[in-house]
């Protein structure tokens, strides 16, 4: 086994260990199943995850701001609103809009799928290229925009009535959702663009949405995500610390979601290399968990990183399938790092979610939620691999600051409302 071991880690099994990674649903069901639909390409399994983990963090939002209610922690508000009163042209051209992406796009995408992705290679170039049906597209506008106008016609009243209408919190809870999701994914992407400054400048050099669209930073995403809730919460005149303390268990469920998608596609969030055998006491759990080489990984990683891996190209003697147009592993292997926090956070999220319930002070699961997604950042950066700010002789990461100052204001947000509980 020594001499097929090629250094991937040290000394673990790895002939054993056939795991690989998924970069979208069509490897996964190809690998499993021996199914073969070339237009599950266009399902990046990073994406999965994140939607879902949107989905899971507004169910649980939804259903903790229905209890608050109930205990007369929010408190519902009222607006005035038109019945019967015509949607207008600017309704019906948003259909319109939807319908040519369909006809023009989807269509193509889902009927040439399988010589579209024959080749190697990206499926968002064929995304984000001009090719599709124009023909469709047109006739997909035009029948969606009908569709709209009609049932517009449908909804109008030959004397509109201004009425007013009792809003419920949770009624809310989509257009909260829609506020963390636009200003999460503009603040990671924006957090990623100022840890890799270069990234902005190869864009610019040479503009592609494809290229533009790729690299995340939670944390970017946390802090404009949760800005543009707070914004939301005060112009739908909803009390800020119940809502967050609604929101905590959430969002530490969709980030653990998050980062288990970041462990099944492989996309660069892993950890530094780990030299060292594992752990006696870890004979239970599968030798991955303590070192992995993410073969097949979304990024398709080749050649030498700096922080001390190489990749290198999946051959037949290598244990894992050869996924076309990914096909490469990490030598050494490395720190499973999304893994790891994937775990953290779904023992946070059944903490909170125990307490939630026991704590009735506003603001108080909010403040312990910050502490523990701060201490839980900080600790897993130790072993993971990061761009570093060398400032006035201090080297560390843009995380290591941010969840640094995010257990601080977790603290004083803490001793703020318990300090006020007992005043």
């Amino acid at each position: 086994m020594e001499a097929g071991f090629k250094g991937h880690c040290a000394p673990i099994n790895l002939a054993a260990d056939s795991h690989t990674v998924y970069p979208n649903l069509y490897f996964l069901f190809q690998d499993l199943f021996g199914v073969e639909i070339a237009a599950l390409k266009l399902v990046n399994s990073f994406g999965l995850m994140v939607a879902l983990a949107f989905v899971a963090a507004s169910g649980l939002l939804r259903r903790e701001l229905e209890r608050k209610e109930d205990e007369g922690l929010l408190k519902p508000t009222s607006k005035e609103v038109w019945v019967g009163k015509a949607e207008g042209p600017m309704a019906w051209a948003s259909s319109a809009v939807l319908g040519f992406l369909l006809g023009w796009k989807v269509l193509w995408l889902l009927l040439n799928a399988s010589d579209l992705f024959r080749k190697a290679g990206p499926p968002q170039q064929h995304l984000f290229s001009g090719d599709g049906y124009p023909l469709l597209g047109l006739l997909g506008a035009v029948f969606m925009a009908w569709m709209r106008w009609r049932e517009d016609v449908k909804q109008r009243l030959e004397k509109p009535e201004r009425k007013t209408v009792v809003v419920h919190p949770w009624e809310r809870t989509g257009t909260i959702t829609l506020a963390a999701a636009i200003g999460g994914v503009a603040g990671a992407k924006l957090f990623h663009l100022l840890e890799y400054p270069e990234e902005l400048v190869a864009f610019f050099r040479a503009p592609s949405l494809q290229n533009f669209l790729g690299g995340l930073t939670i944390y970017g995403g946390l802090i404009v995500g949760g800005l543009a809730v707070a914004w939301c919460a005060r112009r739908a005149q909803i009390a800020f610390l119940p809502l967050a303390d609604a929101a905590a268990p959430g969002l530490i469920l969709a980030y653990g979601i998050g980062r288990m998608g970041c462990q099944i596609s492989g996309d660069g969030d892993w950890g530094i290399p780990n030299p060292n055998p594992k752990p006696d006491w870890l004979f239970w759990a599968p030798d991955w968990t303590w070192c992995y080489a993410f073969p097949n990984n979304v990024n398709a990683v080749y050649g030498p990183r700096p922080a001390g891996y190489t990749g290198r190209l999946i051959t037949e003697q290598d244990p894992w399938p050869i996924f076309e147009g990914f096909g490469t592993y990490l030598d050494p292997g490395v720190f499973p790092t999304s893994f790891y926090e994937t775990l953290m956070a779904t023992a946070i999220f059944a903490f909170l979610w125990g307490m939630r319930k026991r704590w009735e002070t506003p603001g108080l699961l909010f403040g312990v939620y910050l502490m523990f997604n701060g201490f839980e950042r900080f600790l897993i950066e130790k072993i993971r691999v990061n761009a570093e700010i060398d400032w006035f002789g201090f080297t560390f990461t843009q995380a290591e600051l941010i969840s640094t100052l995010t257990f601080i204001g977790g603290l004083a947000l803490t001793l703020l409302v318990l300090r006020r509980k007992q005043s």
